[in-house]
Parts: structure tokens; C-alpha cells; sequence
């Protein structure tokens, strides 16, 4: 099956390897980036997204910037894990392609009102300010998507930046409410499935040994990325989060999935950015996504290893 997709992205290691997986797989059309605030500022995710485009080769996709900071909060990055320029591990040249003048938000308008119905995928690995954004601005797009896969949330695995909240639903949790709850087809690979996809160090090594320019730099920064969660969890490697939605596109079977109804918590100052799965359909409310919650890890690295071979 083929797929045309936006990647709303705040590089970070994990969202460039995604990008590249992406841009490496023939059934899959990318028909633009658009970079938010997140793993770092602004400035740094347009120029780390264009940075992988042009690694990829591929100069000619549009990169757009978007929100510089959550609807109503303050910005929260991380680069305590992705290291002060968000793409550290590896040593890639400034862009040389000029930054698409349109804002994100307008960028994912155009793009999903300007094509047939039901034939646009979008693809969040970062906060979701700039698809938040989109919705008030043409809240038809909803309707018009194929569907949004995201990166985000986390049930009985609890939170990697505080003990209930996933770090893309925490940083704009008004942002992400507004995504759940707009109507649109919506598949989330939580902390619960992007946890068992450990980049061990055999399957960092079968990268580089592909011994290309890309694959030298996804190893460098799988061995610079996994650091923090080695120390934090004592595992073989660290999670690869987002390369997870393009693969869920690729190859659905290597996922276990279970509808449900989620709900994000705003107010709280214990537990913001929570997503609340009703695994169990205690609430009675009509599920409104999707939810990965396993993954063969082995077969997605194989997916990987051997789709950044053809790069």
C-alpha cells in the first residue's frame, strides 16, 4: 500500500532516522517536514530537518517551520538527551537549501485540502502545536486525512520526562487534546511499544556496517542517543521512538494494536500531559484511536537496516 505523508518533526536522532526511513521507502511519498519546537528550538529543528532531506538527497521536499513554542506554555526541550544541537553523534554540514516560506500549519492545509480526500497521511513525532494549529486554522482537515499516526503518549509504561507524561504530550498537552479529540483517524505508538525497540549494540553495528555516509550517521547517532536511556533503564541500547510510525505505515504486522478511548490531562500540575487510556472500556466513551502497543522489534530493524541500505 502506498502512503503520502507529512512528518510534523523536531529533530532529534529518532525523528531524523525516521525521516530517512521514510525517504528510503518507495511506498512511501513525503510530500513535506514540517519542523515545531521540541527536542530543541525552533531554529535548530528547520535546520536539523533540512540537514536530513538533503543527507537523504532528497534537496527537493519542502521543509516548513512552524509553532517556536506550545499553545499557551512555556517551551520545554530536551537536550539533556539529543545533546545541544538535537542531531549530536553526528557531524552534518549546514543546510544548503532554502527554508519553504510558508508556515507549517498553513503548509498542512494547502497540502491536505489541496488533494483528494482521504489520501494524506500525517505523521507527528514531536509536540503537536503545529497540527493543533492546522485544526483551528481548517478544521475540514480532520475529515480529509487518511489518517494521523504520532509519536507520543504512554500507558502502564509510565512517562520518560515526568512519571505520567510522555515528553512530545507533555510539552503542549493542550495541543494534543485538541488533536485526540478532532474527529480524524488517529494511531498513537506510545512509550508501551516504542520501549521494546531497544537499538542494541548488534543492531547498531549491522547499520554501520552498511558503511554508507547515511548509515555512518544513523549509527552515530543511535550510539549518542541511546546513552541516556542505557543509564536511565540499565538496557542493551534505548528506545528508537519515532522511526516506529513509518514503520507502522510499512508494515503493519509487526505491530499488536487495540482501539481505545484517550483522553489528555491538562490541568494537573502532578500528572499534565498524561495520556488516559481506558484500556479496559471502564469509562463507557467510544474510542477515538488507535493504540501500538507491541512491536517486533527484530523484524522492524531488519525493516530499517535494510531500507537505509538503499540511501
Amino acid at each position: 500500500m502506498s502512503h503520502a505523508i507529512i512528518i510534523d518533526t523536531d529533530p532529534g536522532q529518532d525523528d531524523a532516522i525516521a525521516i530517512l526511513l521514510a525517504l528510503a521507502s518507495p511506498e512511501i511519498e513525503v510530500l513535506g517536514v514540517t519542523a515545531v519546537a521540541g527536542n530543541v528550538p525552533l531554529a535548530l529543528t528547520q535546520a536539523n530537518a533540512r540537514r536530513v532531506v538533503e543527507l537523504a538527497g532528497r534537496a527537493d521536499v519542502p521543509v516548513c517551520a512552524g509553532a517556536d513554542r506550545p499553545l499557551i506554555r512555556p517551551l520545554v526541550t530536551a537536550e539533556y538527551v539529543h545533546g545541544k544541537t538535537g542531531l549530536d553523534g553526528a557531524d552534518l554540514p549546514a543546510p544548503a537549501a532554502p527554508l519553504d516560506q510558508r508556515h507549517a500549519a498553513d503548509f498542512i492545509v494547502e497540502t491536505v485540502m489541496g488533494r483528494e480526500p482521504g489520501t494524506v497521511t500525517l505523521c507527528p513525532l514531536a509536540p503537536l502545536t503545529n497540527v493543533a494549529l492546522a485544526l483551528a486554522k481548517e478544521p475540514r482537515i480532520a475529515s480529509r486525512l487518511a489518517g494521523i499516526v504520532l509519536m507520543g503518549g504512554a500507558m502502564r509504561e509510565g512517562g520518560n520526562v515526568t512519571p505520567a507524561a510522555e515528553f512530545n504530550i507533555y510539552v503542549d498537552p493542550e495541543a494534543a487534546a485538541r488533536v485526540f479529540a478532532c474527529g480524524a483517524d488517529i494511531t498513537f505508538v506510545p512509550l508501551d511499544c516504542t520501549h521494546q525497540a531497544l537499538t542494541t549494540a548488534a543492531r547498531t553495528a549491522a547499520i554501520r556496517a552498511l558503511d554508507t555516509r547515511v548509515a555512518r550517521a544513523v549509527a552515530g547517532w543511535m550510539d549518542f542517543f541511546e546513552r541516556f536511556d542505557e543509564a536511565k533503564y540499565g538496557t542493551d541500547g534505548g528506545p528508537l521512538h519515532d522511526p516506529l510510525v513509518i514503520a507502522a505505515l510499512l508494515a503493519p504486522d509487526l505491530f499488536a494494536q487495540k482501539r481505545v478511548a484517550v483522553s489528555i490531562e491538562t490541568d494537573s500540575p502532578l500528572t499534565r500531559g498524561m495520556s488516559v487510556v481506558d484500556w479496559w472500556g471502564v469509562t463507557g466513551a467510544e474510542p477515538n484511536a488507535t493504540m501500538l502497543h507491541a512491536v517486533d522489534a527484530d523484524g522492524f530493524f531488519a525493516l530499517l537496516t535494510e531500507r537505509l541500505a538503499r540511501l
